[in-house]
């Protein structure tokens, strides 16, 4: 299946984005991010993600605590008092099908939002977003999840929103209440779960719906350590199972022992592609941070 997310109109949040730099300006950019030396290696793996182009403007009030007032001045003035946010700014990359691409960032660099905008929730302000297969994300916790529903209700309702039929999201519930370890409470509402019961079920129904693409944000340390090392496991698994899967972490540790390639994202731009170990040792360079036990968890 081949989903693309094209541009969008001005009406629309993102808004368009006014290009504000000249086209030279943008291949320059393009110019200083090459794919990594894999990536140019003739193959007859087909693309399961192409990223081209693309950028994501939002657009927010300048006023921290709107008034009335305010609003009917600028109305009489035919004023708009808002300004522009550039999340993502002209990023390219390509994932091949069973690769495992990892996306590493301080705070703020436009992980999330690429996220979204990969997993076709977030509509690209510019360029374009090539998805080929069947998508499970983990993108927050908790959601998709209906808070008012019980954990086993939310099985059958994250399998309907990751395209299986209802008949397989019920083959599937054992599986996933099992690999969750809450026993009696997939009957409660999810409304009672805590934090660790929302992120155990959350991955779990993710990883456990076969998909052909799995995108996963900062979501693999939920949990206490024993459902930890049982993520990391099952992380492997579909690894080697040929899953294309985009995790975002700031476990450099993981993004090393689990990822063919990795980007590096800064203030909305792509910075680095490459292998792992090259887009580690640029980042944490870059952060003027060590790559010892310390950075390699969590940073």
């Amino acid at each position: 299946m081949n989903l693309p997310f094209g541009s969008n109109s001005t009406d629309t949040f993102p808004m368009a984005d006014t290009a504000d730099a000249s086209a030279s300006g943008t291949e320059a950019r393009a110019a200083m991010i090459e794919s990594p030396a894999s990536a140019m290696t003739p193959s007859s793996t087909p693309l399961a993600i192409k990223v081209d182009h693309v950028s994501v403007t939002y657009r927010t009030t300048l006023e921290r605590r709107p008034t009335l007032r305010g609003t009917i001045r600028r109305m009489g003035r035919r004023e708009r008092s808002v300004r522009e946010i550039k999340a993502i700014r002209d990023v390219s990359f390509e994932v091949s099908r069973g690769k495992v691409l990892g996306v590493v960032g301080s705070n703020g660099a436009g992980k999330s939002t690429l996220m979204r905008t990969v997993a076709g929730i977030l509509p690209p302000t510019e360029g374009r977003v090539e998805v080929r297969g069947r998508v499970s994300t983990l993108l927050a916790l908790g959601v998709g999840f209906n808070r008012e529903l019980t954990g086993r209700e939310n099985v059958v309702l994250g399998g309907l929103a990751a395209g299986l039929s209802r008949e397989k999201c019920y083959e599937k519930y054992d599986e996933i209440a099992e690999f969750a370890e809450l026993g009696e409470d997939m009957d409660r509402p999810m409304r009672t779960y805590s934090s660790g019961m929302y992120g155990r079920l959350a991955f779990s129904v993710a990883v456990n719906m076969d998909p052909d693409i799995l995108i996963i944000d900062e979501a693999m340390s939920v949990g206490d350590a024993r459902f930890r090392r049982k993520s990391s496991e099952k992380m492997r698994e579909l690894c080697g199972q040929a899953r294309t899967i985009l995790l975002v972490s700031h476990s450099l540790g993981s993004i090393r022992a689990l990822c063919d390639e990795a980007i590096w994202m800064h203030q909305g731009e792509l910075k680095m592609w490459d292998e792992p170990d090259a887009v580690i040792a640029g980042y944490t360079k870059f952060m003027d941070v060590r790559e010892d036990a310390v950075t390699l968890e969590d940073i």
